[in-house]
């Protein structure tokens, strides 16, 4: 394993400098975070011929992502995707949140300072047979409307194995909500290979949290049988695209545990057959959020090297708990209590077929 620190430079207003960490296995596969919002810019990975491509979307420098971004591999936080009105209730406690997600007027990712727009705190372990770098930071209470103080670690390493993992750890003074995940966005022919409309998808969840106009859980929980939703076979993306409307697929399904490794379930494997590259998702998070990239179009982003993505050049698979959590009581519960601790982890797995 080798590691490599780079200075990446500042954020106004913060005075941790911004770092870029580059971690290589044994087996040529790299991967580059830096401590401003956890962000993973780059994953090299090789194909069945041995060539490595730049497997999630992102950009070459801080400007970049200081200029902005749909969260290109950052952490989301401290509530990752919808929260209903920005509203949630504690103990008779009513919080309000930011409403920033314009098109549906609800509260999104923590809002338009959340935990994507800070510089982290960093410690760095070193194991025979992987590299761990954990970031950390105490985001105070009231934050972004949230309350309690809560001591975040994000843990993102890298193993001989060619398992990037994504693990969380978070402590409170008062009781809260926390949901926590990686954003990153991949596309297994390269971030500059177009569409992953020709990927193969298999999600091991039968049921989702259908959702409103305003992309707002409706409570119920459905079987994806008969729907675009449905990737409980291999199935290629753009066919089940197709049934969807615009296209557009931006879904919780619930992870059904069927098959499970220690404490992970399997979740996902996404598989891309002209590279051989499949990417295997396991988790302890009850649910995974798919999205398509559908919404990429909707401003000009260019990558690395000047790359323009365009819709669905990358797809996201965020493991997490259901969206809008705080207000359905019958949800899986994101409710932190002083005492509790929470734990979450995710392994992206890449092998060869």
């Amino acid at each position: 394993m080798e590691l490599i620190i780079e200075d990446w430079g500042m954020v106004e207003g913060q005075p941790i400098p911004v770092k870029r960490f580059s971690l290589k296995n044994n087996q040529g596969m790299q991967l580059q975070v830096t401590n401003y919002g956890c962000i993973v810019t780059s994953l090299e990975v090789p194909a069945k011929d041995g060539q490595l491509a730049d497997v999630v979307l992102g950009y070459e420098n801080l400007d970049k992502y200081l200029g902005g971004h749909p969260f290109f591999g950052a952490i989301a936080g401290r509530y990752a995707n919808r929260i209903k009105d920005g509203r949630y209730e504690l103990d008779g406690e009513v919080f309000q949140l930011e409403t920033n997600e314009l098109p549906t007027s609800q509260h999104l990712h923590g809002g338009s300072k959340g935990f994507d727009k800070y510089v982290w705190n960093y410690a760095i372990e070193q194991q025979d047979d992987a590299i761990y770098l954990h970031f950390s930071r105490v985001s105070p209470d009231g934050e972004s409307g949230y309350g309690g103080n809560l001591l975040v670690t994000h843990s993102i390493g890298l193993d001989n194995h060619n398992q990037v993992h994504y693990n969380f750890k978070a402590t409170t003074d008062k009781s809260t909500v926390v949901n926590l995940v990686n954003h990153s966005y991949y596309n297994l022919a390269g971030h500059d290979s177009g569409s992953i409309d020709g990927h193969e998808l298999q999600l091991h969840c039968d049921y989702y949290t259908p959702v409103d106009q305003q992309s707002i859980p409706t409570g119920e929980i459905l079987s994806v049988k008969g729907t675009g939703l449905d990737f409980t076979q291999p199935t290629l993306i753009a066919t089940n695209r197709a049934m969807m409307a615009d296209g557009g697929i931006d879904h919780n399904l619930i992870v059904n545990r069927k098959v499970t490794e220690g404490e992970y379930a399997l979740a996902a494997e996404l598989y891309h057959p002209e590279s051989g590259r499949v990417m295997t998702v396991l988790t302890t998070q009850p649910a995974v959020q798919f999205y398509n990239g559908f919404k990429l179009s909707n401003k000009p982003w260019f990558g690395r090297n000047g790359y323009k993505y365009e819709a669905c050049a990358g797809m996201c698979l965020e493991t997490q708990h259901y969206p809008d959590s705080p207000n359905q009581a019958h949800f899986p519960s994101v409710r932190l209590n002083p005492g509790q601790v929470f734990e979450e982890k995710t392994i992206h797995r890449f092998t060869l077929r």
